[in-house]
């Protein structure tokens, strides 16, 4: 039998471990090591025993969840996922959970709101599983994505076909501007920081998709843009795409790219999830295949699962250049490994030159 992927839940809410517990223990290939009501009690479960995975709150008495989460990176890392409601205000505490470290965050729409976990049960398990998964040697560089429990669960995995058809096949004009996709998730926001710091100011286009809910991303652009050299912004429906600018999907909306004449520009739309995500990394590849093609350039990154890998393949096909972040320096290497697989990258890169190669990209148009 396959070994269970041990789980510590750590939070001062009675009601919110019992639902915690009841739901990972639904997949039978998780269970439940102990949990604790603080994190001192946490700490004297941990000299007996380790898990593979600990779910922590941000709120508690005695001692703060990431207060913990720092002493625990820096004298035992252990997989970490933070649980916690979103606010706008705590939007800025989420981003210093993926910086000290955790992997990735749960998101309770209320703490102590115990049916806020169960109307989304299978997604909190997926996170539980990615999280187990990651390099711990590359969570402190790039630490994690954020989804959110209180979207509609993923009863049927759909394709893009929800959102737009399939590409025509038709070859695109070349024009003088190259745009570039992004897509990421499980340790993307601080691969993401890593990249976009390295580009100069006057970086061709690029947009971005990396699982996250609302609130948070807008958040999470305003850190980026007071970081590196581009423009970063959370996109809006109707922003050009334009040189040394980045556009970060909104959370809980899809981002199309689009073109009019020479001029790229994003939709921002509702939609079902697709891959089980909104925003999906397919939605936008496969609009860069039909309205970008042979002009775009497509970047996979580390991440749990295969969105984005049908939607590489179809930039590929369209004559799109494809890159993958490598296996060394991915915290999960699901995504790429996924689009690597599906014949849709040109070719596999560590994540400190990709930046290099966009730029040398670019220098062909």
């Amino acid at each position: 039998m396959a070994k269970k992927i041990r789980v510590l839940i750590i939070d001062d809410s009675a009601s919110i471990r019992q639902t915690l517990t009841h739901v990972l223990e639904q997949d039978p290939d998780i269970e439940i090591m102990a949990v604790a009501s603080d994190p001192f009690m946490a700490a004297r479960k941990l000299q007996e025993e380790i898990p593979d995975v600990i779910t922590l709150d941000v709120e508690m008495p005695r001692m703060d969840g990431i207060t913990f989460l720092r002493k625990l990176m820096s004298q035992r890392p252990i997989p970490v996922v933070m649980c916690s409601s979103l606010t706008e205000a705590g939007s800025e505490t989420l981003l210093q959970a993926l910086e000290a470290g955790a992997v990735d965050v749960i998101l309770k729409s209320k703490i102590g709101a115990a049916d806020s976990l169960s109307d989304d049960a299978m997604r909190i398990r997926e996170v539980v599983k990615s999280a187990s998964h990651a390099r711990l040697s590359n969570v402190r560089r790039a630490a994690g994505t954020i989804r959110s429990a209180s979207v509609e669960g993923p009863a049927k995995k759909l394709t893009a076909d929800v959102m737009l058809p399939p590409p025509t096949g038709r070859a695109m004009a070349k024009t003088t501007e190259m745009v570039v996709c992004v897509g990421a998730s499980t340790g993307g926001t601080e691969a993401l920081r890593e990249f976009l710091e390295e580009l100069p100011a006057n970086a061709p286009g690029m947009v971005i998709v990396q699982h996250m809910p609302e609130k948070f991303t807008a958040a999470f652009a305003k850190r980026l843009n007071g970081l590196c050299e581009v423009e970063v912004k959370e996109a809006v429906d109707g922003d050009p795409v334009l040189r040394g600018h980045v556009l970060i999907a909104p959370g809980d909306k899809h981002m199309l790219l689009e073109r009019q004449g020479a001029r790229y520009y994003v939709s921002v739309k509702s939609g079902p999830l697709v891959s089980r995500h909104r925003p999906a990394v397919d939605v936008l590849f496969r609009s860069a295949a039909r309205s970008a093609g042979s002009n775009a350039m497509g970047i996979i990154m580390t991440g749990m699962g295969d969105d984005g890998a049908r939607g590489m393949l179809e930039m590929h096909q369209a004559g799109a250049y494809t890159v993958a972040q490598d296996e060394a320096s991915s915290v999960v290497f699901g995504m790429p490994k996924e689009a690597i697989a599906k014949g849709g990258v040109d070719r596999v890169l560590p994540l400190d030159q990709i930046a290099r190669e966009v730029l040398m990209t670019q220098q062909k148009f």
